[in-house]
């Protein structure tokens, strides 16, 4: 996806563009507001709280994941199979490149990694569109290197679409999605259904869900037993809850939240990237921006980006919400 407010871009024009792949310094500008349908919104956001823009200039931000070590973000761009990092002190830099695909096709429309996880070992775990599979950064994290090891490539001896995005559980359990939104039209398409997977520390890979058109951004409720998968699909925009039991098998699931009908010009984007609070609270991309929700699936309001929304994510003390959201790098203070 390519961006859509260029006027946006022109004036946000001091937080620079990272197509010289140096750290730069940039200035702060904020943009949207904070939607309130609900006062318990207020115990998570407070009414003075601004989105700052922190970086700009990318093809699709997606993945944003926390580095309690360096106090950095870092971030995938997808399209250009490159993964970025943020500080406070020193701003924008490249941190991989390549990301997701480590092929010679220079005409992938979204080769890169997507989503971003760290095991319990600190070792950094990449859904990898170009390469369709899961996979492990065999360099550690201070100095990263596009050096990869599968780590689940397909189900049933037929090849992932393309993995999308993740989260662990407390047991090392991996959870991801396999929509084909990585794939190109000369990829072969070998599985007939999009699905939501484990893997286990035995390398195991179970299908937990096959009846889902979209499945995309996916989180795990504070106890663990509760999957939230995001659905992409323009005609089923909804957040799903899937119940699981102590094995983190599927048991049941439901619809927590239907989005469909919010889709307009005005609210761009789809359900897309999620992460839950410890609090329980879903922030969910979605039209609009992120749709803050309730576990019983009421909308508490809605963090207005202004922008196709792809995904969000917390510092470790969950002081801030980090979002990427289209060409731009995005947070919003937390209570």
């Amino acid at each position: 996806m390519k961006h859509s407010n260029w006027l946006i871009l022109f004036t946000l024009a001091a937080c620079s563009a990272p197509k010289s792949q140096e750290s730069v310094e940039q200035e702060v500008m904020t943009i949207g507001s904070v939607e309130r349908l609900d006062s318990a919104i207020n115990a998570l956001i407070s009414a003075d709280a601004k989105i700052e823009v922190l970086a700009s200039g990318f093809e699709w931000a997606e993945g944003p994941l926390w580095l309690e070590d360096q106090q950095a973000l870092i971030f995938t761009d997808v399209p250009t199979n490159k993964i970025w990092k943020w500080t406070e002190d020193d701003s924008l830099s490249l941190f991989l490149s390549p990301s997701g695909y480590l092929g010679d096709r220079t005409d992938k429309r979204e080769p890169g990694a997507n989503g971003l996880a760290l095991d319990v070992e600190g070792n950094l775990i990449l859904c990898q569109h170009g390469e369709r599979q899961v996979g492990r950064m065999l360099s550690t994290l201070d100095a990263p290197k596009a050096e990869f090891e599968a780590l689940a490539t397909g189900y049933q001896s037929k090849r992932f679409n393309s993995p999308n995005d993740l989260v662990f559980n407390s047991k090392g359990q991996l959870f991801f999605t396999d929509p084909p939104y990585g794939m190109d039209p000369w990829d072969e398409k070998e599985l007939d259904f999009q699905g939501v997977y484990r893997l286990d520390s035995d390398d195991k890979v179970n299908l937990l869900v096959d009846t889902l058109s979209r499945p995309n951004g996916i989180g795990l409720s504070p106890d663990e037993r509760i999957l939230y998968i995001a659905q992409s699909d323009p005609e089923k925009a909804r957040y799903y809850a899937f119940d699981l039991d102590e094995q983190g098998n599927v048991i049941s699931g439901k619809v927590l939240f239907d989005a469909t009908v919010f889709q307009s010009e005005i609210r761009k984007g789809l359900p897309d990237g999620l992460k839950v609070h410890s609090s329980g609270v879903l922030f969910a991309t979605g039209p609009g921006g992120v749709l803050v929700i309730s576990p019983e699936g009421k909308q508490l309001g809605t963090i207005l980006t202004e922008n196709g929304t792809a995904n969000c994510g917390f510092d470790s003390d969950e002081k801030y919400l980090y979002m990427t959201a289209d060409g731009f790098l995005m947070r919003i203070a937390l209570r």
